[in-house]
């Protein structure tokens, strides 16, 4: 393994054992019998969000659901080693601390379609090739599909704080795309995952500028934006030489919009990583960053 292929920039330890214990935490508080693999992590987090959601109802059947389901009780929703959802946008939540959309598994859930299935199976295999396939089964082992775009509409993704491991996305007809949007997610659930294993806190009284936001952002959001755009650019470099067809103009354009904008943010990358505690963390983050940084 390269020391700067995609697999050895996501290859950190603790995280795993981060993932274990807290699945571990939860399946005691559920009383189930969750596994250790990643897809365990991500679906232990939707289990104990809903039966949260079906105590509050005083909902005694949907709460022994949540409390009795694993993995295995999932496979009809399965992808190789992700789980795909494609839920209808009125299936969507929303909470009280947050105007983020999410959704959750349950015992209404139905198989994504065909169709969404096929795609799904060629971003990850896109994202495999050029070496990014590790970062999507340990940090987007759930996928949900929302709308459909076409590649001159604006695409909107995130990833949850409370649901690590769960990736939400618009998708075009175009799987270069929905990989470069997955890697950009499951990239966030990364740092998170590694942050919190690692025992990094940042202060929320610190600003850097962000050409991305067009604003000031504390430095969490900052290096977030910072590591989980540097994983897309490594992406889609090498996916376009392989990409035909309008996807290739697109993905330059994007290269292009990024590359001018890591290079805007090239002086404030020092002091923004200086407060990254965690040497490990710190090296992993500014390795990526050194390969995409274009000097202002």
């Amino acid at each position: 393994m390269s020391a700067l292929s995609p697999e050895a920039l996501v290859a950190l330890d603790g995280i795993a054992d981060h993932q274990c214990q807290r699945t571990s935490r939860i399946a005691s508080v559920l009383g189930n019998r969750l596994g250790a693999s990643a897809l365990d992590y991500a679906v232990a987090h939707h289990l104990l969000e809903g039966a949260e959601h079906a105590a509050r109802a005083r909902d005694a059947d949907r709460l022994a659901w949540y409390r009795r389901t694993t993995v295995r009780d999932l496979t009809h929703l399965s992808a190789g080693p992700h789980i795909m959802l494609s839920p209808r946008p009125a299936d969507l939540l929303r909470s009280e601390i947050s105007e983020t959309a999410y959704y959750l598994v349950g015992p209404d859930t139905s198989p994504a379609p065909a169709e969404a299935h096929d795609l799904v199976r060629a971003a990850i295999a896109s994202a495999t090739e050029h070496g990014f396939g590790t970062l999507l089964t340990q940090h987007a082992p759930v996928i949900c599909l929302l709308n459909r775009r076409r590649l001159d509409e604006t695409l909107h993704s995130w990833a949850l704080t409370r649901l690590p491991g769960t990736v939400f996305t618009d998708y075009t007809a175009h799987p270069e795309v929905l990989a470069r949007d997955l890697i950009h997610e499951a990239a966030h659930n990364w740092l998170n995952d590694a942050l919190t294993a690692h025992d990094v806190s940042l202060p929320t009284d610190v600003t850097f500028f962000s050409p991305w936001r067009g604003t000031p952002r504390p430095v969490y959001g900052f290096l977030h934006a910072c590591w989980a755009f540097s994983l897309t650019v490594l992406y889609t470099r090498q996916a376009r030489c392989s990409a035909t067809g309008a996807v290739v103009p697109f993905l330059d354009a994007r290269l292009r919009q990024q590359e001018s904008q890591f290079a805007s943010v090239s002086k404030s990358l020092p002091e923004a990583l200086s407060y990254v505690s965690a040497a490990v963390v710190r090296d992993h983050v500014s390795r990526a960053l050194r390969r995409v940084v274009r000097p202002a």
